[in-house]
């Protein structure tokens, strides 16, 4: 099955893509193009499954570059393979040849590009994350490498949506402590449930950042599992494990 890579005309002027599960190597519960490689599946499947990534990217499977994320604000300035995967939860490189991408299975995977300075990113922003300040930091290692946040567009490409991701009162409770303003991210849920709106949380807190363009693509990974892995919905189903999506952005 071929690839199915979703693309943003923000940013066009790099190669990049969300891509989604369809076209892989992996089987099972895996089925598809599962790239993580902290999950369960055969590690040479995983392999396989990134190298055609790094092909459908144009460059080598090395310089195909991950972190071991960890849901931090931690950002790695890129500029070649790794020797090892260090921990962290976004990506930023000015040096062509790389591509730089993130893993995500509900959590927002979002990547920028300031084409006019040549300098792109890719950052996994769950709630947590997102929270602590892993794009704004990613904005701010952009900027260190030559970008300006007014000619900087970002994309959220496929996470969970509201209307599947319900949390409890203590998740709530806590979110709004940082800020009172942050209940409008939340709608009421069943019982004492609430519905949070993690992609509506993430482009305000780009656009607090005053990045020149958010948007999210529109696609929630739990409704579409024939395209998308989820975390939750593995959770909900009962299954032992997940895939794991990769989003790229290349020089």
């Amino acid at each position: 099955m071929t690839l199915e890579i979703i693309k943003a005309d923000p940013l066009a002027a790099h190669r990049h893509g969300f891509f989604t599960r369809r076209g892989g190597a992996s089987s099972g519960i895996f089925s598809g193009l599962n790239c993580g490689y902290g999950s369960s599946d055969q590690s040479e499947i995983v392999g396989i499954n990134r190298d055609r990534v790094a092909t459908a990217m144009a460059v080598p499977p090395d310089k195909l570059v991950t972190v071991h994320q960890v849901h931090s604000a931690d950002v790695v300035h890129v500029t070649g393979p790794l020797a090892a995967s260090p921990r962290a939860d976004a990506l930023v490189t000015a040096t062509s040849g790389v591509a730089i991408a993130v893993l995500t299975a509900d959590c927002q995977p979002v990547l920028f590009s300031d084409a006019n300075a040549g300098v792109i990113a890719a950052a996994h922003a769950g709630w947590r994350g997102a929270q602590d300040g892993v794009l704004e930091a990613t904005l701010t290692a952009m900027e260190n490498l030559g970008a300006q946040r007014a000619n900087t567009s970002a994309v959220i490409g496929p996470c969970i949506s509201q209307r599947a991701y319900e949390v409890g009162p203590e998740f709530f409770e806590d979110f709004i402590a940082k800020d009172p303003a942050y209940d409008r991210f939340f709608a009421s849920g069943p019982k004492d449930r609430m519905m949070f709106d993690l992609p509506s949380f993430g482009l305000h807190c780009l656009r607090r950042a005053n990045v020149g363009h958010a948007e999210w693509i529109g696609h929630c990974t739990y409704h579409d599992p024939d395209r998308f892995y989820s975390y939750r919905r593995t959770t909900h189903a009962g299954e032992t494990d997940y895939g794991r999506l990769i989003s790229v952005i290349a020089l």
